[in-house]
């Protein structure tokens, strides 16, 4: 029995019990596409072929099978992933969910949008889609659909902040959030205009603060007309290059800084799919339907990496697989190094458990990197001050 079947069967189980497939081969070819690229770390095809048993004689039949899957528009992506992420996050339900909203490019033609979870120290994907576009901003019309149908998927999460970019900040957006009533966090360009600060409106690149200092504005208008009505913190944080401008609907506080800070965690995401951990600029593919389905199997590998690494940190088996004396990697990494331990050396599967509501050892590389960490989030003078809206303006 080739070794990889142990961890073939465990995927499989996974997606029969909580995905909804209309048919079984095409969960048959996803469980080891899965498999073949947490052996591999590479999502390229070629590269699968010495992991997968196979009776083809020729490593071209054994990459069009899945040439093939990536092109059947009966996979359908979200039947296939989303009940898996959400049976992992279950535990979530009674505290606030993160959900981080970003875009990367691939080789200056496809703009993946990224709608993620943010859990101890990274980000896990939810939704996503790929289209054909060169550039990293996108309207607004190409990422609702997907808020929409998230906002479907949690309707009994009730406690949900969404963070973003500053290509993100728009009407139609704040539109959106206030009518769904999830909480946010936004970084603005310098150019918006804002009122209430000064006597007259002002872009925020004018109002930014030295380095070390914050101010903390409520009920601010932004853009020209001053229509919205929210909350502003301006802070330039030790160790960042240019200061940060965040809306938000809640009281601006300190607080506000370190909830926008989480969507820093996408970044890591993005890192691990495109060139660090499975090297999706790799796989050669140039179709946004494709390449939607091929990062199924690495959203899959992703989340079953995770959850399989925060299985082995409460089993207290880190060590194994860690070499630094307090967690120094990703649950990703440890759950991946685990996973090949299992399939080369004969380590057990663990059982799979739910995303980590709280992280119970934060990830640092080394001391200095903790102190550091600690240490840049410091300002030597805060400042809150409270905006009244000038006539013709609603409050």
């Amino acid at each position: 029995m080739p070794a990889t079947t142990c961890l073939y069967d465990q995927v499989l189980s996974l997606l029969r019990q909580s995905s909804n497939a209309r048919d079984l081969r095409h969960l048959k070819a996803l469980a080891w596409m899965v498999t073949a690229l947490v052996c591999s770390g590479r999502l390229s095809l070629p590269q699968w072929e010495a992991y997968v048993p196979s009776r083809a004689r020729q490593a071209q039949s054994t990459e069009r099978r899945w040439q093939r899957f990536l092109g059947n528009r009966r996979v359908r992506v979200k039947s296939l992933y989303v009940p898996l992420v959400l049976a992992a996050i279950h535990r979530w339900q009674g505290r606030r969910l993160y959900l981080a909203l970003d875009t990367t490019v691939l080789w200056n033609r496809y703009c993946r949008i990224h709608l993620t979870v943010t859990c101890c120290g990274r980000a896990v994907p939810l939704l996503w889609r790929v289209l054909e576009h060169p550039s990293a901003t996108v309207s607004t019309k190409r990422y609702l659909p997907m808020l929409r149908l998230a906002h479907r998927l949690l309707q009994s999460y009730p406690d949900v902040m969404v963070l973003a970019d500053r290509g993100f900040a728009n009407h139609d957006l704040l539109e959106w959030l206030s009518q769904s009533r999830w909480h946010y966090c936004l970084r603005l360009p310098s150019d918006v205009v804002v009122q209430g600060p000064r006597r007259h409106p002002v872009k925020v690149g004018y109002l930014c603060t030295p380095k070390g200092e914050a101010r903390l504005y409520e009920g601010v208008g932004i853009w020209s007309e001053g229509r919205w009505r929210c909350n502003l913190v301006l802070a330039h944080v030790k160790g960042v290059e240019e200061p940060w401008a965040v809306i938000t609907d809640e009281s601006p506080s300190l607080n506000t800084l370190w909830q926008y800070a989480l969507r820093f965690r996408v970044e890591e995401l993005f890192l691990d799919s495109k060139s660090g951990v499975f090297e999706l600029e790799a796989s050669g593919i140039r179709s946004a339907p494709a390449l939607e389905r091929l990062y199924l199997v690495a959203a899959i590998a992703i989340l079953d990496g995770t959850t399989q690494g925060m299985a082995v940190q409460l089993d207290g088996l880190r060590c194994q697989v860690d070499p630094h004396w307090r967690r120094g990697i990703s649950y990703l990494n440890i759950g991946l190094r685990w996973l090949k331990g299992a399939v080369n050396k004969g380590r057990t599967l663990l059982q799979l458990i739910a995303l980590f509501t709280v992280d119970p050892e934060p990830c640092f590389a080394s001391k200095k990197a903790e102190a550091h960490y600690y240490d840049r989030i410091w300002f030597s003078r805060i400042q809150s001050l409270c905006c009244q809206p000038t006539p013709g303006q609603s409050a």
